[in-house]
């Protein structure tokens, strides 16, 4: 039976589709999770704990438990798992990006740079030191222009700034989040900057893809079809196909795949982000993984049978070096809301669920927000109160059905527990 190293935070939903996807294909599945390495499997997954702040450890605790294990291929969900992805990959002698790569991909400075140096379409930025001030930064930029941290997804800290004053303001929140304690216990060089660029007008797309030997095949371009323009830049719908022609989407697949050239990228599943302009695909990142969380289910495949492949048998395929030139994403349109959080606040709950799921073109929804557990909007929040998924046979309809199952949901959401602070 053939074997494939799957890296992975500690917990995610991602994880059971893989597992599920192995099954189907006979393929026999290892664990390597972010987890302490004391305890004794806690998760009864055989999972090999690793820590990803000690790179160094975590390779070869994976190289020690796959010693008389031979492997076939690895496979990264997320965006820390998939230097440590990377890293296992060239001390196993298999198939995978190389890992300085792999760090350009997840730091947007280090991915503007070679984007600038390959002379592909890029926005001016700067480098900004936590400890600058705003006043001084808004002396070397023009306005509007976009604050982001370097190493975080999701929009998560990414804020638009129109003047000195709300530049001096989106700073200040960057700053406030890469000081969290989980943010600092990563350990990452990259929590102690941030970023200023140019804010680019346009529609948004992302796309998927695999790489191998440095060839891109797109498996899906997504349209986002609400505005982003800001302050704050959450994504809510990703539906496709995405709108143009046939020569516009094969834009920005020559764009993303130049893109992933210059960053080094060269073999693995890619979700790159690009904004649209009208005379210009500018890439705003490659990321090393495929979409992530529930997501993929958005995504089906088929091939010259007819049968319907996931996103993950897909990716285990190619992870064991079968040719997946052959698969095909299905004819019908298919979307996702990640449904937003509104306020902050702690989740006690939603009402509407069996009228949204009624909504004709509805397939599934999942809330994946637990009781009382702590929420944030962006741009500090890093989730998602859940997701809507439908396919129907346009786009058009796709996202009203969407959008209408959204409108029944009411989610109640109680005040935060504050913070007591000790009088001085």
């Amino acid at each position: 039976m053939p074997r494939v190293l799957l890296v992975a935070e500690t917990t995610g939903y991602q994880i059971r589709s893989f597992v599920g996807a192995a099954d189907r294909l006979g393929v026999e599945i290892v664990l390597a999770s972010d987890r302490c390495h004391v305890l004794e499997d806690p998760w009864r997954d055989q999972a090999i704990p690793i820590t990803f702040r000690d790179e160094t450890e975590a390779v070869q605790s994976i190289r020690r438990a796959l010693a008389d294990r031979p492997t076939s291929g690895v496979v990264a969900v997320g965006d820390h798992p998939a230097l440590i992805a990377a890293l296992a990959a060239e001390a196993l002698w298999l198939s995978g990006n190389p890992p300085d790569a792999v760090r350009i991909a997840g730091n947007k400075l280090l991915t503007r740079r070679r984007l600038r140096d390959a002379e592909l379409p890029c926005p001016w930025f700067t480098f900004v030191g936590l400890e600058e001030s705003a006043q001084a930064v808004a002396e070397r930029v023009s306005f509007p222009c976009v604050v982001k941290p370097l190493s975080m997804s999701a929009s998560r800290g990414v804020v638009r700034a129109d003047t000195p004053e709300e530049l001096d303001a989106a700073m200040t929140r960057s700053r406030q989040l890469l000081r969290l304690p989980n943010v600092q216990a990563l350990r990452d060089p990259a929590a102690l900057a941030i970023l200023v660029e140019k804010y680019l007008p346009g529609r948004e797309v992302a796309l998927e893809g695999l790489l191998t030997k440095g060839a891109l095949q797109t498996l899906a371009v997504f349209d986002k079809p609400d505005p982003l323009e800001g302050p704050f830049f959450e994504e809510t719908i990703y539906v496709t196909p995405a709108a143009g022609t046939e020569a516009e989407v094969r834009r920005y697949s020559e764009a993303v795949a130049q893109a992933a050239a210059a960053i080094g990228l060269t073999d693995g599943p890619i979700h790159a982000e690009c904004r649209v302009g009208d005379d210009a695909v500018f890439v705003l990142e490659v990321a090393p993984r495929p979409i992530g969380g529930l997501c993929s289910r958005v995504l089906r495949f088929t091939e010259a049978n007819d049968e319907m492949a996931s996103l993950e048998e897909v990716l285990l395929r190619h992870a064991l070096t079968e040719s997946v030139a052959q698969y095909r994403r299905e004819t019908l349109a298919a979307g996702v809301m990640m449904i937003p959080i509104p306020e902050d606040g702690r989740y006690k709950g939603v009402d509407g669920l069996e009228r949204a799921r009624a909504v004709d073109h509805v397939e599934e929804i999942v809330i994946t927000a637990k009781r009382d557990q702590r929420i944030q909007p962006l741009p500090e929040g890093g989730s998602y109160l859940g997701f809507i998924f439908a396919r129907a046979d346009t786009p058009d309809g796709v996202v009203s059905a969407l959008r209408a199952a959204h409108s029944r949901l009411t989610f109640d959401i109680a005040a935060p527990i504050p913070i007591l602070r000790p009088e001085t």
